[in-house]
């Protein structure tokens, strides 16, 4: 009882200075806003030497809990990873301030002028696992819209996090603006989670980073609104008139480039067509990189392969893991995809303009692929700078989550002395 009592009081007290701190925001000046993102990111370069030293005290805990290597990687900082943070800062500060952004405007015979204008949604919480560039990418986001943020990460990162979050606290420092407009939950403790889901005195919106048991959680238990999705279970459809040596590279990409993240391939589907022309030579050179294809049907002849289980379908692996089966054409595909998959990331090769554009028109995931691999799910390299994530839902944010889907609008009125009739 005392723990929850201590956390109320904790999650209140940075609720309170959130608040106050997003209305100075609301109002800042994008010169100021991009001033503490273009410091953090000199922080960050600055004390990489500290943040590296703290990431090795969080990768020899999580080696203690016995992370999966996925989970590993995602929790993993080097050089080139701190210089990806810093870019990803430099480049959120380098695009448009979308506060006040004019979405629309128009005259009414009334003699009314409306226009529709973007605002800030205003106290943010992220709640994320294992990997520390959620911190700065949440952080920047949050604060180029205008938004406070509080930021709690996962146990495994708990060093690292707060090697980050200093950085961008000495952004805002820098700028002169509110220390307490990105601020970071300071304990390990999980019920402060809990009171985060509860404080609808203070939070706007929640947005979980994580597996599948953490968003689980959130979506069941928060009384805050929720951008989220639960899983990233992407496929790549191979349709009959798929390129073979283009089938052959996106597959790999898809799958092994990274295998932890979201946007990941975890089931292939070859159109019977594509099969018959060309082969095995996309599910052969997966099984050469070391993905273990589990396959079903005509592929399981294929040597290297593994049988399927009904479970493996509509499973996120986030390994060196991947299901296989044969589909007959789009219309196979389409029916695998609306049973399986989680609405996240789906991708068809093909050279046929007419089936991809069918593709695209008749699936409903918040993004969708025409030859081009799944790993490009992503806030970054959709020239957002980064994400805060990748939303499957269908209100307010879908898809990557930058700065200008942490916006809502107001209406801004003006007349000349118009009266109402």
């Amino acid at each position: 009882m005392k723990d929850e009592l201590d956390a109320k009081t904790l999650i209140d007290q940075l609720g309170t200075q959130a608040r106050a701190a997003a209305t100075e925001l609301s109002v800042a000046s994008a010169e100021r806003k991009d001033a503490a993102l273009i410091g953090a990111a000199e922080a960050i370069l600055a004390r990489r030497a500290e943040i590296l030293t703290a990431n090795g005290e969080d990768m020899a805990y999580g080696a203690s809990k016995g992370l999966s290597p996925a989970m590993m990687d995602r929790l993993m900082l080097d050089e080139a990873r701190l210089s990806a943070i810093a870019d990803s800062l430099r480049a959120v500060a380098g695009q448009t301030d979308p506060v006040g952004d004019v979405i629309a405007a128009w005259d009414m015979p009334s003699g009314l002028h409306i226009e529709r204008v973007r605002t800030p949604l205003g106290v943010i919480g992220v709640i994320y696992e294992s990997r520390p560039n959620v911190t700065a990418d949440a952080g920047a986001l949050c604060l180029k819209s205008g938004n406070a943020v509080i930021l709690r990460g996962g146990s495994e990162s708990y060093h690292s996090s707060r090697a980050i979050h200093a950085c961008l606290v000495e952004g805002l420092r820098g700028a002169g603006l509110s220390e307490d407009a990105i601020q970071l939950v300071p304990t390990r403790d999980r019920s402060a989670v809990t009171e985060m889901l509860r404080a609808t005195a203070y939070i706007d919106v929640i947005v979980p980073r994580g597996g599948k048991g953490l968003v689980g959680l959130v979506q069941r238990e928060a009384r805050v609104p929720v951008f989220a999705h639960l899983e990233g279970i992407c496929h790549v459809y191979l349709d009959a008139e798929a390129d073979p040596a283009m089938a052959v590279e996106i597959a790999l990409n898809a799958k092994t480039r990274r295998t932890g993240i979201c946007g990941s391939m975890e089931c292939l589907l070859l159109d019977r067509a594509f099969y018959a022309r060309h082969g095995a030579a996309v599910i052969e050179a997966l099984v050469a990189a070391g993905v273990e294809m589990r396959v079903e049907g005509e592929l399981s002849e294929i040597v290297g392969t593994v049988p399927a289980t009904p479970e493996d379908f509509g499973r996120e692996f986030l390994d060196m893991i991947c299901a296989a089966r044969l589909v007959d054409g789009l219309e196979g595909a389409i029916a695998h995809i609306q049973t399986y998959g989680s609405q996240h990331t789906d991708a068809i090769v093909t050279e046929d303009a007419a089936v991809a554009r069918q593709f695209f028109a008749r699936l409903d995931s918040a993004i969708l692929m025409h030859n081009a691999s799944t790993q490009f799910a992503d806030g970054g390299e959709f020239g957002m700078g980064a994400e805060i994530g990748i939303a499957t839902g269908k209100m307010h944010a879908r898809g990557p989550v930058g700065a200008e889907q942490l916006t809502s609008f107001k209406y801004q009125v003006t007349g000349k002395g118009t009266l109402r009739a």
